[in-house]
């Protein structure tokens, strides 16, 4: 079995993934929105979506097409990180519980959460999110991919922060 062959097993294993973050993002949004939650900064999550779902088949399609090589003093590292990004992730998804999800949903009477990577970082997701995104390309030296991905998702993020610091001092300070 090729590399390429590999490489693409384990991007759809990232696509299963992702897969079980909607299904549970789905699950929580229903409780928060049952809850009283009003959304926020609705007009970017169609963007999020689109470029996460062409991470994923950007950096198959480059592979393939480009004929990158696996380099494994690259490779190996690489997929460190991808695995530790995932184990960061799933930690968000833990400590936030039902507060987490791939939306912004502020819901009434909620305080903010301070434990786990919470209490060092403000929006640890999003470190996952950039490793990741760096990271999973770069398994099979997928570089194009991995640079259009952070240069388009470092102007996204500014966008979705922005969003998500109103709505998190919403939760803070509630009027």
């Amino acid at each position: 079995m090729t590399s390429q062959w590999l490489f693409t097993g384990l991007v759809l294993l990232a696509g299963l993934e992702r897969f079980a973050e909607l299904v549970v993002s789905i699950r929580h949004a229903a409780w928060a929105f049952s809850s009283g939650g009003v959304e926020r900064g609705q007009s970017h999550y169609p963007f999020m979506v689109a470029l996460h779902t062409g991470l994923l088949a950007g950096a198959v399609a480059e592979v393939w097409l480009a004929d990158r090589p696996f380099v494994p003093a690259l490779g190996w590292v690489m997929l460190a990180l991808v695995v530790a990004s995932q184990a960061l992730r799933w930690w968000c998804i833990r400590t936030l519980g039902n507060q987490w999800n791939t939306r912004v949903i502020v819901v009434p009477g909620l305080s903010l959460v301070r434990r786990g990577p919470y209490r060092v970082i403000p929006h640890p997701n999003y470190v996952a999110v950039v490793v990741e995104g760096l990271a999973l390309p770069l398994v099979h030296t997928a570089w194009v991919t991995a640079l259009v991905f952070t240069v388009v998702n470092a102007v996204l993020l500014t966008v979705r922060i922005r969003v998500e610091n109103a709505a998190l001092r919403e939760i803070a300070s509630p009027t």
